[in-house]
Parts: C-alpha cells; sequence; structure tokens
C-alpha cells in the first residue's frame, strides 16, 4: 500500500502544483494563456481517456504488470517535464506523467477492495482519501515555495525520489492479488469510449478561454455526448463489455455516483476559485495564499485516517451526513465573503470545508464500492474514477467560467473596481456550490449500509 499510495500522492500534487507556475511558462515558452492552459487541460484530458480503459486491463494484466507499468510512465514524464527545453516537450511528459496516475488511482482502489475485508475498507480508504485530498491540496503551496526559492524544474524534480522509493518498494513487496481472467479488448469500444470522455472533458475545459457558444466548445460537447450513448449501447449488448454497465443497477452504487461528482465538481472548482479570490480579490500574495489555506488541508491530511476508521465502526450514515453539512456550512460562510474579509475567517472556513470533504470523499466511495458484487469492482472503480475526473474538470470549467461572466458584467454595470468584481464573481460561485451542497446533505440522507453477501 505504501509503494502504490506515494505514486498516487505524487500524481495528484502533479495534477495542481504546476497550476501556480502557468504564467511564467506562458513568458518562459513565449506562448499565450490558451496554449499554455494546455498543461492542465492535457492532464484531466489524459486521466478522462485512459482511467476508463483499466477497468479492462486491471482484469487482463497482473497486479504487478500494471503497478510497473504505472510507475515507470510517472519517471519517465516527471523526467521528461522536468528537463524539457521546449513546450511541446514538457506537454508530452504531463501526458506520460498522466498515464501513470491513470493506472494508479484504479489500481489503489481494486487493490484495496482485494485485500481488505469490508469492516476493514473504510479505514484503509481514509488513507487513499488523505493521498487524494492532500495531493491537489498541498501543490499550490510547496509550488509556491518551490517558485519563490528555485526554478519551476524542481516542481519536478522534487517529487522524482519519492517515485523512486515506489518502484523499490512496490518491486519488493507488492504481490499479485487480482484474479487474471481471459478478457478481450473490445478496439471499437476503446475508441467510442476515449471520443466519448476525451470529447466532453475537451470541450469543457477550453469553454472557460473560448467561450460556452463556440462551435469547437458545442461539437466536442456533443461528440463526446453521442459516442458516450453509443459506448454504453454497446457496452449493454457484449457478452464481456470493456466497462460493466450493470453496476449501476445497484441504487446504492447510483447514489454513491451522484454524491461523488457533486463532491469532485465542487472540491477542484474551489481549490481553483479560492486561490484566485485570495489573490485577485484581497490582493494576497500566492505563496501567502498557499500558507492561508495549508492549516486546512493538513488537518484533512492528520484526521482522514481516524474518519475511516470512524465509518467502519458506526457506519455510513454517521460520518457522510454530517460531513455534508460541514461542506454546507463552509460555502455558507464563504458566499459572504468580500473585499474586506479578515484572513483568519478565510483559515477557519477552510478548516471546516476541509473537514467536512475528508468525511465524505472516502467514506462515499467506500460505501459505493461495497454496495457492488466482488467480481463487479474493477467496472465499479473504473466508472467513479472516470466520474469524478470529469466532475472535476466540469466544475473547473463552470465556475471559473461563472466567475468571469460575473465579473465582466460587474464591471460594466456597477463600477470599475476589479476587486470588487473579483468578490462579487467568487461569490457567486459559492453561492452555485452552495446549492450543490445542499443537495448532497439530502442525497447523504438516503445511504445506508450494503448488505454484504
Amino acid at each position: 500500500m505504501a509503494a502504490l499510495l506515494v505514486a498516487g500522492f505524487v500524481g495528484l500534487f502533479s495534477e495542481t502544483a504546476l497550476n501556480i507556475a502557468l504564467g511564467e511558462l506562458s513568458q518562459i515558452f513565449q506562448v499565450n494563456a490558451t496554449t499554455i492552459q494546455w498543461l492542465a487541460t492535457g492532464y484531466f484530458l489524459t486521466l478522462g481517456i485512459l482511467v476508463p480503459v483499466t477497468g479492462i486491463l486491471m482484469q487482463k494484466f497482473s497486479t504487478r504488470q500494471m503497478f510497473m507499468t504505472s510507475i515507470l510512465l510517472s519517471i519517465l514524464g516527471t523526467v521528461l517535464a522536468a528537463a524539457a527545453p521546449s513546450f511541446g516537450l514538457l506537454l508530452s511528459g504531463r501526458v506520460i506523467q498522466a498515464a501513470g496516475l491513470a493506472i494508479n488511482l484504479p489500481l489503489t482502489q481494486n487493490v484495496i477492495f482485494t485485500i481488505f475485508p469490508p469492516h476493514k475498507r473504510g479505514g484503509a480508504m481514509g488513507v487513499m482519501g488523505l493521498v487524494m485530498l492532500a495531493g491537489p491540496a498541498l501543490g499550490p503551496t510547496l509550488a509556491g515555495l518551490i517558485l519563490d526559492t528555485l526554478s519551476w524544474h524542481w516542481i519536478f524534480w522534487v517529487t522524482i525520489p519519492f517515485l523512486l522509493f515506489s518502484l523499490i518498494f512496490g518491486y519488493a513487496y507488492l504481490p499479485n492479488v487480482n484474479e487474471i481472467r481471459k478478457v478481450s479488448i473490445d478496439g471499437l469500444s476503446v475508441i467510442l469510449s476515449t471520443i466519448g470522455f476525451g470529447g466532453v472533458v475537451y470541450g469543457v475545459s477550453v469553454a472557460g478561454e473560448i467561450g460556452w457558444t463556440s462551435a469547437t466548445v458545442m461539437g466536442s460537447i456533443l461528440i463526446g455526448a453521442i459516442a458516450l450513448v453509443l459506448f454504453a449501447i454497446r457496452q449493454t449488448k457484449m457478452e464481456n463489455p470493456m466497462l460493466n454497465l450493470r453496476a449501476f443497477q445497484y441504487p446504492l452504487f447510483v447514489l454513491g455516483v451522484v454524491m461523488s461528482f457533486i463532491t469532485f465538481f465542487n472540491m477542484l472548482s474551489l481549490l481553483v476559485v479560492l486561490p484566485m479570490y485570495i489573490q485577485m480579490a484581497l490582493v494576497i500574495a500566492s505563496f501567502t495564499t498557499g500558507l492561508l489555506l495549508l492549516p486546512g488541508s493538513l488537518l484533512n491530511c492528520v484526521l482522514a485516517p481516524t474518519i475511516g476508521r470512524l465509518f467502519d465502526k458506526y457506519g455510513p450514515k454517521a460520518v457522510i451526513t454530517p460531513g455534508t453539512i460541514l461542506v454546507a456550512i463552509g460555502y455558507g460562510i464563504y458566499s459572504m465573503f468580500g473585499t474586506d474579509t479578515a484572513l483568519w475567517m478565510i483559515v477557519v472556513t477552510h478548516i471546516i470545508m476541509m473537514l467536512g470533504i475528508g468525511m465524505v470523499l472516502a467514506s462515499v466511495q467506500t460505501n459505493t464500492l461495497n454496495s457492488l458484487p466482488k467480481q463487479y469492482y474493477p467496472d465499479g472503480i473504473a466508472l467513479t474514477q472516470t466520474i469524478q475526473q470529469v466532475a472535476g474538470a466540469i466544475g473547473i470549467a463552470v465556475m471559473v467560467s461563472v466567475l468571469a461572466a460575473r465579473q465582466n458584467s460587474y464591471l460594466a454595470a456597477v463600477a470599475n473596481e476589479p476587486t470588487q468584481a473579483v468578490a462579487a464573481g467568487s461569490a457567486l460561485v459559492f453561492q452555485i456550490g452552495l446549492l450543490l451542497a445542499l443537495l448532497n446533505v439530502v442525497l447523504s440522507l438516503f445511504i445506508k449500509k450494503p448488505k454484504q453477501s
């Protein structure tokens, strides 16, 4: 587990760490904002395309084969990105990095659900929840510190020792735990899945830059949606589908998927919008912004294993419902923020928010997969992981677009006050987040512990 979780942390850290350096990289490589954004968009796009395919790969290849492929891709991508002399090579490194993470995340969950009995999975998934939250949350803070003291290359170089640790530990201790089946990879399913998930993620990712009504955005989302419908129809008619959609016949699985979508939509968009609000509305430096958000992230890391054990002891509703309420309270306070908000209020609210997200995130995932029979675990994991990545990409695109639209309308109609305009845009984003958080509170009331066969 150490080998898998450390590699996962590095991958998720890399997902957000480079965001803080995009402005500097745009000048270094002399490319515009739309082009440099591909360093983030390309990462999401690769995850959206490859995660669904890992469901079938985990049944075809052994645990060790999948792990070694994942870690070697991560190392290759990181070294290529760190040493990249041009934008094209840096982007290639990011895509290869993301390919490694696309294998690691479903593989880690599959190992947890294979080696831990149901009454211990909450604790194990709590530790994975720590990794899933700590990586993206600590990324901007540590990257800000690196940029203040070293060059952007070190955002990649500092992760190499951790990846080498994972490689050595995994090679020495990771056994084969999955059952290998004789499954064939259906080429048409892979193509439809790639066009489907790739089209949707690409469309929403570039919408913030070129507008939601542009032909490129609407066309790619429409093509993606059609491909997904065709993909789903094909899966239901195949004897050995690439992704077994029969998992959706279990109501608790569907409920968990919807709650996961809302949680990731809110969480990943918050990790982008909140720093923008602090830097642009309160005029706080990027490294200080990272420090303000650090206590909430660290507290979450410390409490994640405990939350997992509480899930095992008291059941899902006792952990998930209070968590959704904390998230809603956090958004309620955020939506009242303005240009004169005290910094201590941001710290306290972020602690409430991250504690709530920590209680919801891993617990919902555990309960969602516990509701499936064992033979559906690889499919259920691939489905939930894909939906989470797509939710994150959509959340960031939608919320940043909402912020920009409200900001522009404020500047045009009210006053030419840039800080007030960003505060108004952020408030609208937080109000939308509050509505989604309240929906999750209601959904959490229907969660129950699955009957184990």
